[in-house]
Order: C-alpha cells, then structure tokens, then sequence
C-alpha cells in the first residue's frame, strides 16, 4: 500500500493489504472530523480473522465507489467487510471506543458471522457541548470486555488490549504481538491531533496515555483514520510536546487576564477552519480543567482566570 500517495490511493469499500497479517477496509464516512473515513482493519491470514473497529451503520456509497467528500453515510461497509473475509471465520469483534463512526457496525457483522464483540466498555455518554467527533453509541453491547494486557488470539495472530484513556474512558488500542504493530484508534493519528473532550474526555489521562505508549517499542502504528505511522515515537514526542505548548499558550491567553474560551481559541488556532472550532474549544477546555485540578486556573462564569492572577 502506497502511503505517500494518500488519500488519492484508497477507495471505500476496497481491501488494501498492508503486512501479511493486516488488511484495512475503508468506510465511505468522510468528514471533517473522520478525515478520509473510519478504517476496518482486519487481522489474520489464515483461516480465523479478527475485525477492529467494524465501523459505522448504515448507508450511502456503494462498495469501490470514490471517496465522496459530502456523503457521510457508510452504506455497504459491512457487506465490504464480508467480502474482504470471505471463507475464513470472523472469530473477534474489536473496538477500540464507542463513538458512532467506531463500534455501531459491530452488531449487524456479529449477525452475519456468530463473532463475539470484545473490547473496549460500554459508554453512552450525553455530551452537551460542541462537539467534534461523533457522539457515542447507546447500543453497543460488548460479549467481553478486555482488561489492560488482556490477550485475544486466532490462528497465527495475537492481540493484546493496551488501555490508553484520554479521547475517551474506554478507549484502547490494540497490538499486534507477531509483527509490532499497533492499531491506535483515535489516540493517535498521523493527519490530525485527538480531540479530548469532556465531559468524558480527559487531558491528563490523555497525556499519561501518550507517554505510555512512547515508552513502548511498537513498530508502526495503524489508526482509524489516516495514514500508517512508521515512525510512532517521533510522532508520539512530536504530540506530547504539542499539547504542552497548547498548555503554555493558555497560561500565555490568560496571563493578560481572564478570557473566555471563544477568545483563546480565536488567539491560539489562527487560520482555522471554522468547521473545527467547536473541536478546539472543547481541547482548550479539557486543558483548562486540568490546570484546575491542579490548582492553576479557575472557572468564573464563562471566563477563566489564573488562581493567583
């Protein structure tokens, strides 16, 4: 699979192999927050295939259509998934969180192939802010759910759950202990940073999260959105120091005094999208309260302040 041409190499719907135990399957859900869509990676050569990250329900493109950029749909993505199977057994169901472009296909692919879904918990989280990523799935409804180190294996693969909260409580990657490879969910992405938005999402488990895979030696990351990542701990370093120039920026903002989140991001995120505004306030307020917790900053009212400002 050629990354360097990206996205003009994929299409929804088709199988694209990327080690011998790997294959992705791209869902035909482009956004501005899913970039070119949720990808289905499926694990296994043999006769047994574990399924990460069944992706969306519903319809819209049919399968090897081109990426249309204002269908967000997902139609056929299932049927996709079958196809790229074909004889072997689907014998795990993987999610690695539960918003609506992740797990929602996990239950009609467990009534085509008697797979168990294992994984990440449940989370049906009502969120009333602004929000960036899709909202969570009130149905997912996992057989198993898997443990921080906790193993599923198939015929000639092994996972192991890598519990990694920060995007969401429940959110885990997987590794893939045969070649080194990861797969990262919305933890970490090559195209764009994680939004953290809380109430759920949280910036010091995010951060500790990063650091706990910086500190392992995986060889390449693969995550549900965007390109492979084959150099993870440049990347992850890369992030971590992101976020703390994010932190910087905000102690920056409100160092002239207190300011409304609306007024930080329009200083901090220059030239964006407005599209995505609501992704960044929600980050900014993530870090905020983290500064809160540990005693640097303080809500009044739709401002924050510095507590010895």
């Amino acid at each position: 699979m050629d990354e360097d041409n990206w996205p003009d190499s994929i299409r929804a719907g088709q199988t694209q192999q990327h080690e011998p135990l790997v294959r992705r399957v791209l869902a035909p859900n482009p956004s501005p927050y899913t970039f070119t869509g949720t990808q289905t990676w499926l694990v296994g050569a043999g006769s047994e295939i574990a399924v990460i990250d069944p992706g969306p329900a519903g319809s819209g493109l049919s399968v090897g259509d081109p990426l249309q950029p204002n269908d967000a749909n997902g139609e056929g993505h299932v049927e996709a998934i079958l196809r790229a199977v074909g004889t072997a057994k689907v014998t795990a169901i993987l999610c690695t969180h539960t918003h609506r472009d992740h797990s929602p296909a996990a239950a009609p692919l467990k009534q085509a192939t008697g797979a168990p879904i294992i994984g990440c918990a449940p989370l049906a989280l009502t969120d009333t802010g602004p929000r960036a990523d899709s909202a969570f799935d009130p149905d997912y409804n996992p057989d198993h759910v898997l443990a921080d180190g906790e193993q599923v294996t198939g015929a000639g693969w092994t996972l192991e759950a890598v519990a990694t909260p920060g995007h969401t409580s429940n959110h885990l990657c997987y590794a893939l202990t045969q070649s080194g490879a990861l797969f990262t969910g919305d933890h970490v992405m090559k195209w764009s940073t994680s939004v953290v938005s809380p109430p759920d999402g949280d910036m010091a488990a995010y951060m500790a999260s990063l650091q706990k895979l910086y500190e392992r030696e995986d060889a390449v990351y693969y995550p549900a959105h965007g390109p492979a990542i084959t150099k993870p701990k440049q990347l992850v370093r890369g992030m971590i120091g992101h976020r703390r120039q994010r932190e910087r920026q905000i102690l920056k903002c409100l160092g002239d005094g207190p300011q409304a989140i609306a007024d930080m991001v329009a200083v901090m995120y220059k030239g964006l999208d407005p599209r995505l505004n609501g992704a960044a306030g929600r980050s900014v307020l993530a870090h905020l309260i983290d500064l809160q917790r540990r005693g640097v900053t303080v809500a009044e009212g739709e401002s924050w302040r510095l507590i010895d400002a």
